[in-house]
């Protein structure tokens, strides 16, 4: 609980910090809250849809939470921001992450 209060302490100081946010919706992930972690990956994409990492870990929820189209949506959209950044290895595991999925 000590690191979401330092990572909200962050945020209250930069509300758009996407990597902030990004590490918050992580320990949500952590502890279950799976409902504030979606929302922020989702503020994080909708503010910067080049923060690549973001759509992996999103994807992947939705997936946990039974929302197979919607999952396949964020791989989508992170496969183009992915290939647009040239970041290869994102790329991929998004990629695969998608395969998985559809296969």
């Amino acid at each position: 609980m000590d690191r979401i209060m330092r990572l909200k302490e962050f945020l209250q100081k930069d509300p758009h910090d996407a990597f902030v946010k990004h590490a918050l919706a992580l320990e949500y992930v952590k502890l279950g809250e799976e409902a504030d972690a979606r929302r922020l990956w989702e503020e994080v994409l909708e503010r910067d849809p080049a923060y690549v990492g973001s759509y992996y870990h999103l994807g992947k929820l939705l997936e946990r939470m039974g929302e197979k189209e919607l999952a396949i949506r964020w791989y989508e959209q992170g496969i183009k921001a992915a290939q647009l950044a040239g970041e290869t290895k994102a790329y991929h595991e998004l990629q695969a992450a998608l395969e998985d999925l559809t296969d």
